[in-house]
């Protein structure tokens, strides 16, 4: 029997590169999976792709009124949700704090934090039918500083203490939640300007320094959530799973190297 058969999971952000990742895993492990999107063509088509176990919910992740609806439809269809993956999420030009317009403070929070509050408030009344795990996407610039990344690394920081209070209210439920906190991974979101002119992300990294040297891929993300929301991780709850190649550790310096 697969890991999550007649299990419904929607995932957030899922026409993404990590979103689409998650889905496709998760599918892979038997569930029913809700593509929720922002964007109705390319949650359609990756809907369309996977079959009947497959559905297409349109999702800005900062409306209440989208999540309600979002949660009924899955729920319509496939049954009590079973696992909410929060992989929603933004980033910002870099910039020191003093050039950071409040418009993109904001918008950094209301995506990246307030997106899986009002997500993990949408799914409880579902969850508590038959328990649940709940993972919000974090990051490694949650654990630090990080310069000219004010907005987007402390909506991250944010989503450790929104994490970890959840756990504690919603573990008497049946309702598991748990952070996990990528690295540098190969997807648009840091491939891509954030805005025109701008360098990406990646331009900034070079992965040779450290324990595992390459950059990340998606699937290695996806191949954690679907452990961390599993029944093998049924013990763990208000916990934080770094996937980052060693990048937190600081660089891998050979022995007898000057």
């Amino acid at each position: 029997m697969q890991r999550f058969e007649n299990r419904t999971v929607i995932v957030t952000g899922a026409g993404g590169g990590m979103g689409s990742s998650h889905v496709r895993a998760f599918h892979a492990e038997g569930a029913n999976v809700v593509v929720a999107d922002r964007d109705p063509e390319r949650g359609a088509k990756l809907a369309a792709e996977l079959g009947p176990r497959a559905m297409d919910v349109r999702l800005d992740v900062t409306s209440e009124t989208q999540w309600a609806a979002a949660v009924t439809a899955a729920q319509e269809r496939f049954g009590p949700v079973s696992v909410l993956v929060n992989n929603a999420g933004i980033q910002q030009a870099a910039a020191p704090v003093e050039h950071t317009d409040l418009s993109t403070f904001t918008r950094a929070m209301d995506v990246n934090v307030t997106g899986q509050f009002l997500g993990i408030r949408a799914v409880t009344p579902s969850m508590r039918e038959a328990g649940g795990s709940i993972i919000n996407i974090a990051s490694t610039m949650a654990n630090v500083g990080t310069p000219y990344y004010a907005a987007y690394t402390a909506s991250k920081w944010a989503v450790r203490g929104l994490t970890r209070t959840a756990a504690l209210e919603l573990g008497r439920d049946g309702i598991r939640v748990n952070a996990v906190h990528p690295g540098v991974v190969s997807t648009p979101l840091i491939n891509t300007p954030a805005e025109p002119g701008e360098r990406p992300i990646s331009d900034f990294y070079s992965p040779e320094p450290y324990a595992v040297p390459r950059i990340g891929r998606p699937e290695d993300v996806s191949r954690l959530l679907l452990f961390v929301a599993s029944d093998d991780a049924s013990y763990a709850t208000g916990s934080e799973f770094v996937v980052d190649g060693g990048l937190l550790l600081g660089p891998a310096l050979q022995y007898g190297a000057a």
